[in-house]
């Protein structure tokens, strides 16, 4: 199989991965992007770096925290499906959670919706309730 040649400058590679190139470097300086050597002044990037990209963005887009992308690239590495799969659980249940909280703060908000179009008369309890959590 014939090598991949570098043909992608940093500003083409963050374009091909829908980021800037600050955050390509920002990726580089957390070791989840490797810097290539340059060729003169200009670093050159290949296939690997576009896919290597997307992962970090992918796994991102799913919730991981870049010390656990840090971690699920090493553990492709060595092949560590059980590691991959226990980040992977502890990730699902972090998204129950976020979204618990968000289908009790719906319905929350919900009721107090529906409390302010009642026609009362009085404060706008959507306020109030603010308010008075803001005591608290």
């Amino acid at each position: 199989m014939a090598a991949l040649t570098p043909t992608l400058t940093i500003a083409r590679l963050a374009a091909a991965g829908g980021v800037g190139v600050e955050t390509v470097r920002f990726y580089q300086r957390k070791g989840l992007m490797p810097v290539p050597a340059s060729a003169g002044a200009v670093r050159h990037y290949d296939e690997t770096a576009v896919q290597r990209l997307g992962f970090i963005r992918s796994a991102q887009r799913a919730g991981f925290s870049l010390k656990e992308i840090a971690e699920l690239l090493a553990l492709d590495a060595s092949n560590d499906r059980a590691r991959v799969q226990a980040l992977t659980r502890a990730r699902l249940a972090a998204l129950d959670a976020e979204m618990a909280a968000l289908a009790a703060a719906r319905a929350a908000l919900s009721v107090l919706l529906d409390e302010c179009t009642s026609g009362q008369d009085g404060p706008c309890p959507i306020i109030a309730t603010f308010a008075g959590a803001a005591c608290h």
